[in-house]
């Protein structure tokens, strides 16, 4: 029972008892009244339970977020099922950079799934360590002239930087047979070039359009 309804039901036990205490007031006494048995106790109701108020239910199953990854060449396409209703998916085609012996990747190259009526885009990361003055660039193989974009923003995770990713851009990514290049200049003024491979990016984008 709630505190609200205990405290209603002493006001009414309460009340109760003093109507019949004014009722028998008010009758004439016999000559020798024998003593009045004390009227039984109201029995006090069994407190609801409050359990089922205050703690959650338990997750349906099924309810966890479900997560897909599909390996196309150098290029992962990877998915996340977020449970509804509605359900929500949120997917994406991504190339990470690493160091031999170093747990954290120094580039990350994503496409994200783009929404309905919205071109594709692409996002590059690299660490914080950047200069501002120079745009990064993406080439696509030695010869590649490259697409630049300036950096957008930088948090503790690194800084980005993305590009509309064109029909043009596109093709030559998707015709490239050598490896291309993320170029640009770290705080130092210093030319910094991180490999990128576009084996498996056709693929992987149709894949990507598919979901």
């Amino acid at each position: 029972m709630k505190p609200a309804r205990k405290s209603a039901a002493r006001v009414l036990a309460a009340a109760l008892m003093l109507i019949g205490a004014s009722a028998a007031a008010q009758q004439p006494s016999p000559p020798r009244p024998a003593p009045a048995p004390r009227p039984p106790a109201a029995p006090k109701a069994a407190p609801a339970p409050e359990t089922a108020q205050t703690q959650p239910p338990p997750a349906a199953a099924g309810q966890e977020p479900q997560h897909t990854t599909a390996s196309y060449g150098d290029w992962v396409v990877r998915c996340d099922v977020l449970p509804g209703p509605p359900a929500q998916k949120n997917c994406d085609m991504e190339q990470l950079a690493q160091v031999q012996g170093q747990p954290n990747p120094i580039s990350r190259v994503a496409i994200p799934l783009p929404p309905k009526g919205e071109g594709p885009r692409l996002f590059v990361q690299v660490p914080v360590n950047v200069s501002f003055v120079t745009p990064i660039k993406i080439t696509a193989d030695d010869k590649d002239a490259g697409v630049t974009t300036p950096f957008r923003r930088c948090l503790p995770a690194g800084c980005f930087g993305e590009l509309d990713l064109k029909d043009d851009v596109q093709k030559k990514f998707r015709a490239s047979a050598e490896p291309g290049k993320i170029i640009y200049k770290d705080a130092a003024d210093r030319d910094v070039a991180i490999p990128v491979s576009f084996k498996g990016f056709a693929q992987a984008y149709e894949a990507l359009l598919k979901q």
